[in-house]
């Protein structure tokens, strides 16, 4: 992809790199309002998070990957949908300064991506810092322990590289590992198991050179760029199962994923270690069959913008009514603007 795709409003110059003191091109011709929010996020707690500040009042500039993201969330006649890659911390610092130039520009920038997409993340802390512009992180709260599973293991175990096995509790439930990395699928008793990877296409072939596995299945994205990575790793398409993740498009969520572990003879299922829904209903999922559940830890960088959960996040962000006075001025014809999705 190379570039954002505006479907109402346009965030200028976003897909040409920053200098200061570089023009920064033709005026966009509908601008953010004063006081807009920009939320950059998917489709696990991003349409969710709009929809609690559209509420509240705000107008927000909403990014996405992909038109199946941006099908999630709702119209709305204060709402932008961006979609497209946001093309680096340059592009970003440009829709930035243009913002301000021709609208007032934005009180927050709100990072609501997936808790592995490190390069957004870090994209747009940079762009922020060297702009002085806020910027507040969604922090998903962390996946508690299932009762039962609670019950069959102490702790939760820790890969340490050494090597590991997995088994089951005193009571016959399954046990769960968290690991470092993906290399430390090498150190695990996997032997003679059929393991469902969960864990994106991008790194399905780094988990198919380290896993010692008997049988690998992997569930991907509906989308070409997933199954020809999936492909390249060595998956044939009876290996594979394209759907949205896990509950997103389905009335009983996990009756998808549910099914494919039964048909594939699922002993094991490595998945991200990122909360949230997705997290919630694997962790679920594997207590309710019996299978055993290894997590990836997420990424732990160290210049890291500090996360605030749902609740948190809301609260700093407040509402539009209490912005300073001096925050810009609205729009030329101040009103809202309206977004659309293409059909």
């Amino acid at each position: 992809m190379h570039g954002p795709e505006i479907h109402q409003g346009l965030a200028a110059d976003a897909g040409q790199p920053f200098r200061a003191g570089q023009p920064l091109g033709p005026e966009p011709p509908h601008p953010p309002p004063a006081g807009a929010i920009w939320l950059v996020s998917g489709i696990g707690e991003g349409p969710r998070l709009a929809r609690a500040l559209l509420a509240r009042g705000w107008r927000l500039r909403v990014s996405v990957v992909g038109e199946a993201a941006g099908r999630a969330y709702d119209r709305h006649p204060a709402l932008e949908l961006q979609v497209g890659a946001l093309a680096g911390s340059e592009a970003i610092a440009a829709a930035l300064v243009a913002a301000r130039r021709h609208g007032g520009g934005f009180r927050w920038v709100v990072d609501g991506s997936h808790p592995f997409a490190e390069r957004i993340s870090a994209d747009l802390l940079a762009a922020c810092r060297h702009l002085d512009q806020p910027l507040l992180r969604l922090q998903r709260p962390p996946v508690p322990v299932p009762i039962q599973a609670e019950a069959a293991s102490t702790t939760l175990l820790e890969s340490t590289g050494a090597g590991s096995s997995l088994s089951r509790g005193s009571m016959g439930l399954p046990r769960r590992q968290v690991l470092g990395s993906l290399a430390d699928l090498a150190g695990l008793d996997l032997g003679g198991k059929r393991l469902l990877l969960a864990i994106g296409a991008r790194r399905l072939g780094e988990a198919l050179a380290h896993s010692p596995a008997k049988g690998h299945f992997a569930r991907i994205l509906p989308n070409p760029a997933a199954l020809a990575l999936a492909r390249a790793a060595g998956l044939e398409d009876g290996q594979l199962a394209c759907l949205h993740p896990a509950g997103a498009a389905t009335p009983t969520p996990g009756a998808i994923e549910r099914a494919l572990c039964r048909r594939w003879g699922i002993d094991a299922v490595l998945c991200r270690q990122s909360g949230g829904i997705t997290e919630t209903l694997w962790s679920e999922l594997c207590v309710d069959l019996g299978l055993e559940l290894l997590l990836l830890r997420q990424p732990r960088g160290g210049d890291h913008q500090p996360g605030l959960e749902f609740p948190a996040l809301l609260e700093a962000l407040g509402y539009p009514a209490l912005l300073p006075k001096d925050w810009g001025s609205q729009a030329s014809d101040g009103r809202p603007q309206g977004a659309r999705l293409r059909s």
